[in-house]
C-alpha cells in the first residue's frame, strides 16, 4: 500500500494461495452458466483503473489439477513480452496488463514453478534477528495487544528478558506471528486475572512467563554442550534460519552396513555416507 501511495497508484491485491483452476486467472467462456471474468480482470474492474499496483500473494501456494494450471495461466500476466495482449476467456478481446507494476510475495522461492520465476526479479528479505523481534513487539505488537485486550498500559508490564524467553522458548520463526500470538495469550490471561481480582496490575519477566504459558515449547542446541566420542555436530537449514543438530555414532557386530535413523534429508545422508567412507578408507592407520 506504501508502494502504491508514493506513487499515486491504486493497490490491488488477490491472493493465490489454494488456487487451482486456471479459470481463476483467464475466466471462464461465455457459454458456461455463471461464467466471470477471471480474477485479474475483475480486480482491475474495481481498481477503475489500468496501472494500480497489483500484489499476486503466495504465488508459492499455486496448486494444480484437471481444471488446468494457473501458475501457466500467469505466465501471460508476468512475461512483459505477452502481457499487453492478454486474453481473457470471458471478455474474448486482448487486454493490454503491461500498464501495471506486478508485485509477487512468496515463503519459499524454491516452490515457485521455474518457467515462472525466470519472469521475476527475485527481491530477498532475511528474517528478523533476535533484537529487531524485541523492537517489534515493544513498539507494535505489545500495544496493539494491549488495546484489542481492554487492558491499560499500567496494568502489565512485559520487560526485555520476558520478551526475550517468549522469542527463544516460545516461538521459532523467520517472522513474528507466532510471537504476537503469544503476547495475546498472555494478555488474555492477565485481563482474566484482573477481572477476578487476583490482582490489579502485573509486571511479567522471564519466570512469570513460564507460570502464564507453561513449560518451554522451543529450546536451542548449544554446540558445546557434548563432548562425547562418537558425537559428531551437524549444520541444518529450515525455513526459521539456521540450526544445529547432534549425530550419533554407535559400533556393534553386524554386516558392516551403515544404518541411518531419524527423519533425514539428502544432503545429511550423504554427509554421512562421505563419513563413512572415509572412516573405512583410513581404519588401518
Amino acid at each position: 500500500k506504501d508502494i502504491a501511495s508514493s506513487m499515486g497508484r491504486e493497490f490491488v491485491r488477490i491472493s493465490l494461495g489454494g488456487v487451482r483452476d486456471e479459470a481463476e486467472i483467464r475466466g471462464h467462456r461465455r457459454t458456461y452458466i455463471g461464467a466471470l471474468p477471471g480474477r485479474i480482470i475483475t480486480s482491475l474492474k474495481k481498481a477503475g483503473t489500468k496501472n494500480p499496483i497489483f500484489i499476486l500473494d503466495e504465488i508459492d501456494k499455486l496448486g494444480t489439477d484437471f481444471r488446468g494450471d494457473p501458475s501457466s495461466a500467469l505466465l501471460e500476466v508476468l512475461d512483459p513480452e505477452q502481457n499487453f495482449s492478454f486474453n481473457d476467456h470471458y471478455l474474448e478481446v486482448d487486454f493490454d496488463l503491461s500498464n501495471i507494476m506486478f508485485i509477487t510475495t512468496a515463503n519459499r522461492v524454491d516452490q515457485i514453478p521455474s518457467p515462472l520465476l525466470d519472469r521475476m526479479e527475485v527481491l530477498d528479505f532475511s528474517g528478523y534477528i533476535h533484537d529487531e523481534k524485541i523492537e517489534i513487539a515493544k513498539k507494535h505488537l505489545l500495544p496493539k495487544m494491549i488495546k484489542e485486550h481492554g487492558l491499560k498500559k499500567k496494568e502489565i508490564n512485559l520487560n526485555q528478558e520476558a520478551l526475550s524467553v517468549l522469542i527463544d522458548s516460545f516461538t521459532r520463526e523467520a517472522g513474528v506471528r507466532n510471537l504476537e500470538r503469544q503476547i495475546a495469550n498472555i494478555c488474555r490471561k492477565v485481563a482474566k486475572n484482573i477481572s477476578v481480582g487476583t490482582y490489579k496490575s502485573i509486571k511479567i519477566d522471564g519466570k512469570k512467563v513460564f507460570n502464564l504459558l507453561g513449560p518451554e515449547m522451543y529450546f536451542s542446541d548449544v554446540a558445546e554442550r557434548c563432548t562425547k566420542p562418537g558425537v559428531v555436530i551437524g549444520l541444518a537449514w529450515t525455513a526459521f534460519g539456521g540450526d544445529i543438530l547432534f549425530i550419533e555414532a554407535s559400533k556393534m557386530p553386524g554386516k558392516g552396513v551403515l544404518k541411518l535413523t531419524g527423519k533425514l534429508g539428502d544432503v545429511m545422508k550423504e554427509s554421512a555416507q562421505a563419513a563413512y567412507s572415509f572412516v573405512r578408507a583410513n581404519a588401518k592407520k
